[in-house]
């Protein structure tokens, strides 16, 4: 059974205590002296990436007076710690809904004001759904680690933001060790923050359960600690593919870092981009696929060029993946290695790469001169791509995928184009290479896609197709590749990472 004895160097029992809920203005006059800190932390799953902006003087547009917007911060990211002189500030939380980021073309979620007061740290929390959102503020004091004698030490608090597990035991075990001797660090209810605790600098594994429940519903990776830092571990709801309903991020005053369930399983998606070519005769367009060796009832069977799998559930690990022709044991590919993290969604595209033979590597690969390269070999290549939780409703990412290798061009231009623009104007563009993919965030909006080339000196149109995203859109993958059988001699295919 876990102990519920102090742990190690634990100097203060950890006790459930909600410093400041701020979802209305922070009282009090201001300290007309010294200097604190504030730090935003976006916990809201579907929020776009999100503005902080602090004034001093709403009513004033001088230069006397402060104001400020900071870098946007994605979910499940902070800002970082911000000095500034105590004083009380308008806050704004924004998002960008157009082009412009400035203050006034800003989105605003949430406005309030807040005081910053002398060696503190507001730590400002946005949490629930966007349209609707939660804005807490915690005081946490600012521990000065240079007159700290316990130097070997670190400081945490814990933060509970899992609104449907609203009460839970957070247990914490040095690495080398189990639950069994673990010891409960604090037991939480929603939106509270723990009293602060010090432990010893090294390698942690933390445990989650219900409140009063020894069933481990959470268990984390090791979470190193090796610097004499201030963190606030937060748990939130999980986004992955994982089964647990928990993950951990340690946030410091740089970083956020999440911590996914240890051994949660992952889900793999594979994509048959293998176009038939003379040099696999045998190869008409199916491919069974089979996971981790090959067997007789492969993982995916008969998956023709140009579609998805089904995705399935397994096991964290690595896997050696293999390609046959449908129902033989005629190989195509052989031991391509795939790893597979705890809660990540990953597609496995297959696609086909030609390459001039240059027997004697002087660089003439047509040594008759006859106009001709004299000898073509060809390769099957993988490409993993991590498939995107991200659940915003006002902006999607496109993970833009170029399969074609013209020998007169193997980059490909992607425009999205909107009711207002043309080409030449268009604000959101990528250029993409044969196998390298590159990911692009568009807004909400009709979009006409333009994917171009350039042969010798002039601009080639491949093929357009539209796009229209929309808050029940998800995040997407945009596919080009050869296509004989179209009358543009390409297509473009369109996607949801998520299957």
């Amino acid at each position: 059974m876990p102990s519920n004895n102090p742990l190690f160097s634990l100097k203060t029992l950890v006790i459930p205590a909600l410093m400041v809920t701020g979802l209305s203005a922070c009282g009090g006059s201001s300290d007309s002296s010294g200097e604190g800190y504030v730090t935003f932390y976006n916990a809201s799953a579907n929020a776009p990436a999100i503005f902080l902006t602090l004034d001093e003087n709403l009513d004033e547009d001088g230069t006397d007076y402060f104001e400020q917007t900071y870098n946007s911060v994605s979910f499940g990211q902070t800002g970082g710690d911000k000095l500034l002189e105590t004083n009380n500030y308008a806050m704004e939380l924004a998002w960008q809904s157009d082009d412009s980021i400035a203050r006034d073309d800003l989105t605003k979620v949430y406005e309030s004001s807040i005081e910053i007061t002398s060696d503190n740290i507001q730590f400002v929390v946005l949490t629930q759904d966007i349209t609707n959102p939660e804005v807490l503020t915690y005081t946490i004091p600012v521990i000065d680690d240079e007159t700290d004698t316990d130097d070997d030490l670190f400081n945490m608090r814990l933060l509970n933001l899992h609104q449907s597990q609203a009460n839970i035991d957070i247990y914490l075990s040095k690495s080398d060790e189990t639950f069994n001797e673990a010891t409960l660090i604090g037991q939480t209810a929603y939106g509270q923050l723990t009293d602060n605790a010090k432990f010893e600098q090294d390698d942690y594994i933390f445990y989650i359960t219900n409140s009063g429940s020894d069933e481990v519903l959470y268990t984390s990776d090791e979470v190193n600690y090796s610097f004499a830092s201030q963190y606030v571990m937060v748990v939130r709801e999980n986004q992955g593919v994982g089964s647990s309903p928990f993950v951990i991020d340690r946030v410091s005053s740089a970083s956020a870092i999440e911590y996914a369930n240890d051994g949660a399983q992952a889900k793999l998606t594979v994509f048959n981009g293998i176009e038939q070519h003379d040099l696999i005769s045998d190869y008409q367009g199916t491919l069974d696929v089979h996971l981790d060796g090959y067997n007789q009832t492969p993982d995916f069977a008969n998956l023709a060029q140009g579609q998805f799998s089904e995705s399935i559930i397994t096991d964290r690990g690595d896997y050696s993946l293999e390609l046959t022709l449908p129902g033989t044991q005629e190989f195509l590919l052989k031991n391509h290695l795939v790893t597979l993290k705890e809660n990540v969604d990953r597609t496995v595209f297959f696609y086909l790469e030609e390459e001039n033979v240059d027997h004697d590597g002087d660089g003439n690969v047509d040594e008759n001169n006859d106009g001709i390269v004299d000898e073509i070999e060809i390769t099957i290549n993988s490409l993993v791509v991590d498939n995107s939780t991200h659940q915003g409703i006002y902006e999607h990412g496109v993970n833009i995928i170029n399969f074609v290798d013209d020998e007169d061009f193997s980059t490909v231009n992607f425009y999205f184009v909107r009711s207002d623009e043309i080409i030449d104007t268009a604000a959101n563009k990528k250029s993409v290479d044969f196998g390298e993919p590159q990911n692009i965030l568009l807004l909400n909006n009709t979009y006409t896609i333009y994917a171009v080339a350039k042969r010798d000196s002039s601009d080639i149109l491949l093929i357009s197709q539209e796009l229209v995203l929309d808050e029940e859109s998800e995040e997407q993958f945009l596919i080009l590749e050869e296509d004989a059988a179209s009358a543009s001699g390409y297509k473009l295919t369109l996607a949801n990472q998520t299957r």
